[in-house]
């Protein structure tokens, strides 16, 4: 009796523990879909908020000028937007840190809103300007990139972080078109209120599919000690080791190629000699190799070499962007350039951006995208007087030159700390 006891009992103990695993099991697939759906949420957040900025870009400048705006005043309306974003930007990572992904994501939806309800109204200069105070807490890449960045593996987050570049060259495609034909049909404010529904769908999108949170409850709690507009705090996840000459590497590769694009419409228009629907056209065809790039390409790299060595190689790449835009004439040379410049931009975003959130704790990778975030506005706030002097002192050719300057001591330096 005692025997069939023992082995009743060892059998009831395999069943347990045989059900227990195929519980297990299953509560692990479970958890794999919902984390797969909070991705996918956090993708259409994007494309749609990307969208739809994609097609005010396109339809202020002529709002501005109905108003009797001149250029001197909508560069300080440009302006405004990115002092706005860059004040913004390390503070919404805090939040996100703080307060959890959804509660983040929300504030940048409702934000936008509240940014396109402003616009479709703004019959004068004083409301136009109005406009611009929303875009303070309009992060929804950085948000994004929170929910990934917690939800993916270190293994897996370059390439995760990667496909939002297909979003956003979605964005450019559908958000310049949409503007214009909107614009035409039904007139200026008609993109706004598209602008309007969007950002209020993607404010339910951010309440019903984003959890609270994306951390463990320990790291939660941790970051709640903080307060969201401690400076100190926000700096802090700059003195962990190599974030600093990360960051560095990553806003100085950059900037020159950010100077080239913030004059690139005077750029086209006047050393390309292209027409407005010429423009539309070019951009198209960023949008699609921005796709191409990183549907097709950044994922499958990210797979098979080290992120030092493709940082490295972007940086190289960078350079000869720069040398071929120093000597380039005419348009269809820039069509040439275009695509090793679309895939070393965005192969050096997507590298730089997983390199920074893996260098500090999870509990501090909202704050650290929130920093990184800062880095195009920054360039956007300081960069027109310089971009302004280069082009008119030295020609388009100067941008390159400083591009192939800048990245090729970057890659000896790079190099030069990997041998010691």
């Amino acid at each position: 009796m005692s025997m069939m006891r023992g082995k009743n009992n060892a059998e009831g103990e395999e069943g347990a523990g045989r059900m227990k695993s195929e519980s297990q099991g299953q509560s692990n697939a479970t958890g794999e879909v919902r984390r797969g759906q909070v991705i996918f949420a956090a993708y259409l957040i994007v494309t749609v908020e990307l969208t739809l900025l994609f097609m005010q870009f396109g339809v202020v400048p002529y709002l501005a000028k109905s108003l009797g705006l001149d250029s001197v005043w909508f560069g300080y309306l440009q302006t405004t937007f990115g002092v706005l974003q860059l004040v913004g930007s390390p503070i919404f990572g805090r939040l996100a840190d703080q307060f959890g992904s959804r509660a983040a994501l929300t504030l940048s939806c409702a934000s936008a809103s509240a940014f396109f309800l402003l616009l479709s109204i703004s019959t004068s200069v004083p409301i136009l300007f109005l406009s611009r105070l929303p875009s303070v807490f309009m992060h929804g890449l950085p948000g994004a990139q929170k929910v990934i960045t917690d939800l993916t593996a270190p293994s897996e987050r370059a390439a995760a972080l990667g496909k939002l570049g297909l979003c956003f060259g979605i964005g450019i495609i559908s958000g310049s078109t949409l503007g214009g034909i909107l614009s035409t049909k039904f007139g200026l404010f008609a993109p706004m209120y598209l602008g309007l529904v969007g950002s209020l769908i993607n404010t339910m999108i951010s309440i019903v599919w984003i959890p609270s949170t994306t951390k463990t409850k320990s790291e939660h709690r941790k970051t709640e000690r903080s307060s969201v507009f401690n400076i100190r705090e926000i700096l802090r996840v700059m003195k962990f080791p190599g974030v600093m000459e990360i960051f560095l590497v990553k806003v100085i590769s950059g900037f020159p190629i950010g100077l080239f694009l913030i004059m690139f419409s005077i750029i086209s228009i006047e050393f390309f000699g292209l027409e407005a629907v010429e423009s539309g056209y070019l951009m198209a065809y960023f949008g699609v190799l921005q796709m191409v790039v990183q549907g097709l390409v950044v994922g499958k790299l990210t797979s098979h070499y080290t992120e030092q060595t493709l940082l490295r190689f972007s940086i190289l790449v960078f350079a000869g962007v720069g040398l071929g835009m120093a000597l380039m004439r005419t348009v269809w040379h820039y069509c040439i350039i275009v695509v090793p410049l679309v895939f070393s931009f965005n192969m050096l975003g997507t590298i730089t951006d997983s390199m920074l959130t893996k260098a500090v704790p999870s509990s501090d990778t909202g704050a650290m995208l929130g920093i990184c975030a800062s880095v195009q506005p920054l360039t956007r706030t300081v960069g027109p007087t310089i971009s302004g002097i280069l082009y008119k002192r030295f020609g388009v050719s100067s941008f390159g030159y400083l591009q192939l300057i800048v990245n090729v001591g970057l890659f000896v330096y790079l190099s030069r700390a990997k041998s010691h």
